[in-house]
């Protein structure tokens, strides 16, 4: 079980300790410090989608002008953009043998997921 995300988020710190409230072991990748691969992206683009992956409503995308989010619409252009900005992709995501599962934190899809 693998969780990706960022430490200082919110959102990443409930699935976290929803996941040791349950005694779910898992690893967590800080993709602030690691990083993301293309290939693992498309992984995730082909689970959820472009649009679901890309965080349009948090600060690292509202930080750029109209012109610039305007510029970001395409999976290649997506792509490219999360690559270097790890800090808009949706988050947290878990995987579970090496396969996304779910995007975000729902206490209730975990517990059908992981229960």
């Amino acid at each position: 079980m693998t969780l990706y995300g960022i430490p200082n988020c919110n959102t990443v710190k409930k699935a976290q300790n929803w996941l040791k409230a349950n005694q779910i072991d898992f690893e967590f990748h800080d993709f602030k410090k690691k990083g993301v691969t293309a290939e693992k992206l498309k992984e995730w683009f082909d689970a959820f989608g472009a649009e679901k992956v890309i965080n349009r409503n948090g600060l690292t995308f509202k930080k750029l002008s109209k012109e610039e989010q305007s510029l970001i619409n395409s999976p290649d252009k997506i792509m490219n953009y999360l690559i270097n900005s790890t800090s808009a992709i949706k988050r947290p995501i878990l995987e579970q043998n090496g396969k996304a599962i779910t995007i975000g934190f729902d206490e209730a899809i975990f517990q059908s997921k992981l229960k």
